[in-house]
């Protein structure tokens, strides 16, 4: 006997405005709960002191959750000059406490941020979600076990000194995905020769989102005690997907993608990801491929099943 499906279907994405104080997988169990929805995923986690941007992927949509995961982010933080942490941030234990340089001046912080902008190595923090023998990292640093982590290449697209206050940096970094603010932010402050902790992170981008996009849940909660339908506030998947080019299909073209099949497509040459539509909607994503002069072969990826 089949196992029944529990929720119903419920395709698009959500970008939410993540409050503090709670993980990002909460925010999901909560937003899957008002929606009814039998099937859902979020596109990256935030730890539970940040806020900000965090889209969730409902249904069709989950099929693109890696490639947004592997967008560009940007963040707006705080650095805690002086004092380092367990886990870089406000939520762990000091190790470590030094005097502020004095004199300390814009011109002296703006020398140090220029060596991290560009392409740089970061090892990932003890308390990061990375998986080693099938186990996240956080899990053998509550443990006190320390696991050798090999240095990543990251790059920083844009660091941005918004604000220095007494013993406190306010930062605007726009990264690669992989890269850890509370790692950066530790770095730089032992650059600066004090040390530093992130005791305020926001996420500004994520998977072409900003904070325009987002909702908050307490709004989600209200609409629903007044018998409000949220399925308006989802958009489609390819709103997340701008970053790759489109492609039109029709004809034999279209029935052979929808099949799962690739097709050729003469008059073009490009490679890699296309979002494609036929009949003026969504159909999927699929993969060029150089085919002979002038012609590209276009192969299926990650078809929406609502297009077959």
């Amino acid at each position: 006997m089949a196992r029944r499906r529990k929720g119903r279907d419920v395709n698009g994405i959500l970008v939410i405005d993540k409050p503090a104080g709670i993980t990002s997988n909460g925010i999901l169990q909560q937003v899957k709960r008002l929606y009814g929805a039998a099937k859902a995923g979020h596109t990256g986690a935030l730890d539970p002191l940040a806020t900000g941007v965090l889209p969730l992927c409902f249904g069709e949509a989950t099929k693109f959750s890696q490639l947004m995961l592997d967008s560009d982010k940007a963040y707006v933080t705080t650095a805690h000059l002086g004092i380092r942490t367990e886990t870089a941030d406000s939520e762990g234990a000091v190790v470590s406490e030094r005097p502020v340089p004095s004199g300390l001046t814009e011109s002296d912080i703006e020398s140090v941020l220029a060596d991290f902008r560009g392409d740089i190595e970061q090892v990932p923090s003890m308390y990061s979600a990375l998986k080693h023998q099938g186990r996240p990292l956080y899990e053998y640093a509550r443990e006190g076990i320390e696991v050798e982590r090999p240095a990543r290449p990251v790059t920083i697209h844009e660091l941005t000194l918004l604000a220095v206050r007494d013993g406190e940096l306010d930062l605007a970094v726009h990264c690669t995905k992989g890269t850890y603010v509370r790692n950066l932010v530790e770095d730089i402050g032992e650059a600066l020769g004090c040390g530093a902790h992130v005791s305020a992170l926001r996420r500004t981008l994520a998977s072409g989102f900003t904070l325009d996009d987002t909702r908050q849940v307490a709004d989600l909660e209200q609409m629903r005690e007044q018998g409000e339908s949220l399925d308006g506030l989802l958009v489609a998947p390819d709103k997340a997907l701008t970053m790759f080019p489109e492609l039109a299909l029709e004809g034999q073209n279209l029935r052979s993608i929808l099949n799962g099949q690739p097709v050729r497509i003469s008059g073009q040459s490009f490679s890699g990801p296309v979002r494609l539509y036929g009949d003026s909607r969504f159909v999927g994503l699929g993969e060029g491929q150089p085919d002979g002069d002038d012609a590209t072969r276009v192969v299926p990826r990650r078809l929406v099943s609502s297009s077959r």
